[in-house]
């Protein structure tokens, strides 16, 4: 029987087991795959109906479910248990764009908002926002998927009768120069009321299968700090962060990282599990709006935000970079 703990994070309760899922536990759910000379990249697609994820706290598009280069694996499922309809329950790397939602509680909305990469939402009452609730879609907009061997596109399109719409196009590329990939994003503001939210990557990490411990590292290309306590479970030296020991069953940590500057130079993060050598160099073409990281015992999370606006008529656009590389 599996082992069941409960982990308590910043006044939320979630739970995980002691034992992760296989891939192969989710066949059914429908999904694509990309390759080229250096890497193979397995993603689950968007379905309203069948979708591996249908949840709404993350963008549904460009979910990654594997992905390989010289017989090393980049992610993986990291729970025992999976719900479509689970906030947390899905692979990455996973984006969100964090703020509530587009008209959430404005009055002019008639209890409806938008999750960017979601749809239109149901809100019930005049509660705050619940990061982790699943809300009632009402809408999921449009989902276009093309692909071809090496790359495949997402687009979705929201029209709302309280003045927000867009067009949302997310990209994903193998890089034909270099072993990695690219997401490029365009959304277009089609709709009469500005966009104002930012947006982070979740990452979900599982390189090799190495669990939250000491063989793995993070560098930045500034000096971080952090106000939060480290617990004696990681340790921070002047650019880079570690584990001092393996994270248990039922254990995690959280903290808000500190240094960066607005420069673009700084939007760069670097893991590597140092046991196999397989590491993945990500940068971003938008300053840091916050950085943010969270690990529980099977995988290890730098969650990185850029700030997105858009006035209406207005085309914003922003890529990440994944290198990937092996010593």
């Amino acid at each position: 029987m599996k082992s069941l703990y409960i982990i308590f994070l910043l006044g939320i309760t979630t739970t995980v087991m002691s034992q992760t899922l296989s891939l192969d536990e989710f066949t059914q759910y429908p999904q694509t795959l990309i390759a080229n000379d250096h890497v193979t990249m397995k993603l689950f697609l968007p379905d309203p109906e069948n979708g591996f994820y249908r949840a709404t706290r993350f963008d549904w598009s460009g979910i990654i479910s594997s992905l390989k280069y010289k017989d090393h694996e980049y992610f993986g499922y990291w729970k025992a248990t999976h719900d479509p309809n689970f906030h947390e329950d899905l692979t990455g790397p996973v984006e969100s764009y964090n703020k509530p939602g587009l008209g959430f509680g404005q009055e002019r909305s008639g209890g409806k908002f938008i999750r960017i990469g979601v749809g239109i939402l149901e809100n019930d009452g005049d509660q705050p926002y619940e990061t982790f609730k699943t809300y009632k879609i009402l809408d999921h907009g449009e989902w276009k998927v093309t692909e071809g061997k090496n790359w495949v596109e997402f687009q979705h399109t929201i029209n709302s009768d309280f003045g927000y719409a867009y067009v949302y196009t997310k990209r994903i590329d193998l890089k034909s120069d270099a072993p990695g990939f690219t997401i490029s994003h365009i959304l277009e503001n089609t709709g009469r009321r500005s966009i104002e939210t930012d947006q982070f990557n979740h990452n979900f990490f599982m390189i090799d299968g190495e669990k939250s411990g000491p063989a793995m590292s993070f560098a930045f290309p500034y000096a971080i700090s952090t106000d939060n306590d480290l617990r004696d479970v990681m340790e921070i030296k002047d650019s880079e962060l570690h584990f001092i020991k393996n994270l248990g069953k039922g254990e995690s940590i959280w903290m808000e990282l500190k240094g960066y500057s607005y420069f673009l130079e700084d939007h760069v993060i670097e893991v590597e599990n140092k046991k196999s050598g397989a590491g993945v160099r990500i940068s971003i073409d938008e300053p840091v709006y916050r950085m943010v990281f969270w690990a529980c015992e099977t995988t290890y999370c730098p969650e990185n935000y850029v700030y997105i606006a858009a006035e209406p008529g207005q085309i914003r656009t922003w890529v990440s970079d994944y290198t990937l590389f092996t010593k």
